[in-house]
């Protein structure tokens, strides 16, 4: 089978590998889409990810595909399904996972991070992290269950209530799933702070009720111009210093602010404590949650929610290293591997 394997540093290589061997709880998946990631990049830059990563490994976290074997013990799926998967292999034993916070599991198994994942023709995963994709379910579209997953975690944590305006940084496809979650939720107003005219417009056909272009604008005095004088929620997609700080700044008092996004280990932002103590604001991190994943799953199956909007295009798996280095090719949109080719 193909594989592209992360070596190092930038240094990724499509190589041929043998098909791993399937123990008897494990299904072997034929991958027929696999979604580029922002944690993807982190760890192609040699940054961390969800976790650490040790070189060898095939990377893609996002992914979905066609069950052709199943271990003996598996009983949650069958040779042909169509399905996708969890990424998050928790030891099901530790503190945290016991604690229902299987997500911040002491010996964390993350696959496409730590164990090897999509970007490759096969993969093997654990059966217990198989979900299964309806007939009318495109594979692409299937493989948006984990970040969706993570985005109505971070909708949970924000805790938005009917009424609340929102104000969603960053129009990639976190941005643009996490404002239709916003909408979902009884938000009265949405609105989406990005300097991409194209994501920008992507937005405003999602429900955004206007967008702001912050090379353009002062956030705050746009806000202010439309009449929105109380932020009761922002969520911050963008992971850089300037707009977390921002996105503090506008929330109103008593307001959530959501730091979403993935940065480098040492980032740090300056925090203003008086404002904080003033404003009584809460300030909270959002980590990917395998408790989202089945409603992610049913949101995907239903067609309750868009997850193809925002896709840039798809390359094979030849185009991966690509992807990952050209941040100009990252602002087009969401970029989908296929690794056995084209599909429905």
């Amino acid at each position: 089978m193909k594989s592209a394997v992360f070596l190092g540093k930038q240094n990724i290589q499509v190589m041929e590998r043998e098909l791993p061997e399937l123990g008897s709880d494990e299904v072997l998946i034929k991958v027929m889409a696999c979604g580029v990631c922002g944690s993807d990049v982190h760890i192609y830059d040699g940054d961390q990810g969800s976790t650490s990563t040790t070189p060898p490994l095939v990377q893609g976290h996002e992914f979905s595909g066609v069950v052709v074997e199943v271990g003996n013990n598996v009983t949650s799926c069958k040779k042909g399904d169509r399905v996708c998967v969890d990424p998050a292999d928790n030891c099901n034993a530790c503190y945290y996972c016991a604690s229902g916070m299987m997500h911040h599991c002491a010996h964390m198994g993350a696959i496409g991070t730590n164990i090897d994942g999509g970007f490759s023709q096969y993969c093997k995963v654990p059966g217990r992290l198989i979900h299964h994709l309806a007939d009318d379910v495109t594979f692409i579209e299937g493989a948006m269950e984990e970040p969706l997953a993570c985005c109505i975690n971070g909708a949970d944590r924000s805790n938005i209530k009917v009424g609340d305006n929102v104000v969603v940084y960053g129009g990639g496809m976190i941005g643009l799933l996490l404002l239709q979650l916003a909408k979902r939720r009884g938000a009265a107003n949405v609105v989406l702070v990005e300097p991409v005219e194209e994501k920008r417009k992507m937005a405003e056909k999602l429900g955004a009720v206007f967008t702001i272009n912050p090379v353009q604008e002062n956030v705050k005095a746009a806000l202010l111009s439309h009449g929105l004088n109380h932020i009761h929620v922002v969520i911050e997609t963008c992971g850089r210093k300037n707009t977390s700080e921002e996105a503090i700044d506008i929330a109103d008092r008593g307001g959530t602010v959501i730091l979403f996004a993935v940065t480098k280990v040492d980032s740090k932002i300056d925090l203003m404590t008086y404002e904080l103590f003033q404003k009584e604001l809460t300030i909270k991190g959002s980590y990917c949650s395998p408790y989202a994943i089945g409603r992610a799953v049913e949101l995907i199956n239903s067609h309750s929610i868009d997850v193809t909007t925002m896709l840039a295009g798809t390359k094979s798996l030849e185009g991966l290293t690509e992807i990952l280095r050209d941040p100009a090719v990252r602002a087009k949109g969401k970029w989908v591997i296929l690794p056995n080719g084209p599909v429905d």
